[in-house]
């Protein structure tokens, strides 16, 4: 009877100890798709931001006491889950299908794999509090990787990003770039995992090691770490944002056409009636007096400079309301140095004086790469689906930053996706633009969260650079940022900010002083990456217990 009770018992325990491991092989396995969820959240155009401050929790539990190899494929399944759901707006590109997207959350999780390789493998070797303590550091040098990596270069959505309406926590980024506010991010998310590390313990029954143990006293030092950090940030902001605008002003107008995408696709069959268009806002605009009126990207049907029917209606536009205007168009060189670059076209800001006069062009410097150039083209054998369309004529990619000057005011005029580059950004304003335009038509991404994440990204560049910002979008988000990063005003139509019709005028503040961030950049990444490159010696060092 005693040996009957002792079995069963002994088998109890054993169903017991099998749920309990099935349990936390389970939690494991969900817990890096709970934090894609988690973080995908926070962003436009779901916008529940303080999903971002706990996002990271569940995968940074899940890494416990786990090998490097591990740490890749928990991670990597993260990044799956939040990159397929970021960019799910991609699905709106006329053209784009589930291969490419396969294809760009397959290259972009390998990142956050590589945050989980790195955090893992340091836990293993110093322990759990030296990997929390080395997170924050990884994630931004991850994250600078990712931003930097050339024609492969994804520089959003960084974890910043999820915070542009939040100007109180962001104001940091005009020292450390966005990438401080990612560091913040992670440091509270670190925080809170440590806080609650003694119950994945005991979940987890784990057998003591020391490497796996978080002393009070670590998870004190962690928490006390993040609180002052954060209070630190929120002290600065609230001292930034106390402080009222002053200076010199100029009042800009922004259009917004909204033109649709098949008639821009058609250029001379609808030339009439997108100049008409334009002409109509660019009417409507000028009675509000504006110093500068802004047309979208390639706005223009067609080149300018070769078609002289469209050069004179926009000259003669020009003159009527005697504004000086900034033109988005396809266009050759004017201004090219040789005959040469004068026969090659790309994506142009052109800028009118009020007479009529064309006074400078700008051409876009960072090219959407298998958009509007084919990256080591000869080199490598790009397949069909990447390159769909045979002998594309591509565009040329521009070498200076110019900066066009009103009334002794310069500025610069960044085209499209050049917003997610900051370093490009920044050296408009290192070489003497107290204000910023971002031109720009988001019309082929239809009403997704496109155009948000494409706006979160500006006002990261005026908080960096302390510069205010016009933007002129043909189907939206045209809108004003101050130098603090909020956004003072959109085009609105019906309450809604995308796919309609309009104009605005606002006053702008011109700034000549320069951030640290203008002046330094990266420092605070540099900072970052050595020391995550330290830790990772020292790892190396230590043998595995």
């Amino acid at each position: 009877m005693e040996d009957k009770v002792e079995t069963r018992i002994i088998s109890l325990g054993e169903n017991r100890a099998s749920r309990t491991k099935i349990f936390i092989s389970l939690s494991t396995a969900l817990a890096p798709i709970f934090s894609g969820v988690l973080l995908l959240f926070p962003f436009p155009r779901y916008d529940v931001t303080w999903l971002v401050w706990i996002g990271l929790v569940p995968l940074l539990l899940s890494l416990f006491g786990k090998s490097a190899k591990a740490g890749f494929f928990l991670s990597y399944v993260c990044g799956v889950v939040f990159f397929s759901g970021v960019f799910s707006w991609a699905f709106a590109i006329p053209g784009y299908k589930i291969v490419h997207q396969i294809s760009l959350a397959f290259y972009a999780s390998f990142y956050f794999a590589f945050f989980g390789v790195v955090f893992s493998f340091i836990g293993r070797r110093l322990g759990v509090t030296c990997a929390f303590l080395s997170a924050p550091f990884i994630w931004v040098g991850v994250e600078y990787a990712r931003s930097n990596c050339g024609f492969l270069a994804l520089p959003w959505p960084l974890l910043a990003h999820s915070q542009y309406e939040q100007p109180l926590i962001i104001q940091v980024a005009a020292f450390t770039g966005a990438y401080g506010v990612s560091f913040l991010i992670v440091l509270v998310n670190v925080a809170i995992a440590a806080l609650l590390w003694p119950f994945a313990c005991r979940l987890s029954r784990h057998d003591g090691n020391s490497n796996g143990v978080i002393s009070s006293r670590g998870r004190s030092a962690i928490a006390g770490t993040a609180l002052v950090l954060i209070s630190f940030a929120l002290f600065y902001g609230n001292a930034v944002l106390a402080k009222p605008l002053y200076g010199a002003r100029i009042k800009i107008s922004v259009l917004q056409g909204n033109i649709d995408q098949e008639k821009k696709s058609n250029p001379f069959k609808n030339a009439d009636y997108i100049i008409q268009k334009y002409s109509e806002l660019t009417l409507q605009a000028s009675k509000n007096e504006p110093d500068l009126i802004v047309w979208p990207e390639a706005a223009t049907p067609g080149f300018i400079f070769k078609n002289m029917r469209t050069l004179e209606k926009i000259t003669s536009i020009v003159k009527e309301v005697e504004t000086p205007l900034v033109v988005g168009s396809a266009e050759y060189s004017k201004f090219a140095k040789n005959s040469v670059d004068r026969k090659k076209s790309g994506n142009s800001a052109v800028f009118f004086s009020s007479s009529g006069k064309v006074l400078g062009q700008y051409l876009k410097i960072r090219l959407l790469p298998f958009a509007e150039y084919l990256p080591y083209v000869g080199v490598i054998p790009w397949p069909d689906f990447i390159i769909p369309m045979a002998n594309r004529n591509w565009d040329t990619a521009g070498k200076e930053f110019t900066l066009f000057e009103l009334d002794g005011a310069r500025f610069g005029t960044i085209i499209c996706w050049e917003n997610a580059f900051p370093n490009l950004f920044r050296q408009f304003v290192r070489n003497g633009a107290v204000f910023m335009l971002n031109i720009t038509n988001e019309g082929w991404f239809g009403e997704t969260a496109a155009p948000y994440q494409f706006l979160a990204m500006c006002v990261f560049r005026s908080v960096e650079n302390r510069r205010s910002m016009a933007r002129a979008a043909n189907t939206g988000i045209s809108s004003f940022i101050d130098p603090y990063g909020r956004i003072t005003g959109r085009v609105l139509n019906n309450n809604k900010d995308i796919f309609v019709e309009g104009y605005l005028t606002r006053e702008i503040y011109l700034s000549e002083r320069k951030t640290f961030y203008t002046n330094y950049g990266d420092v605070f990444v540099y900072v970052m990456l050595i020391v995550t490159a330290l830790v990772l010696a020292l790892s190396f060092l230590k043998p595995l217990k």
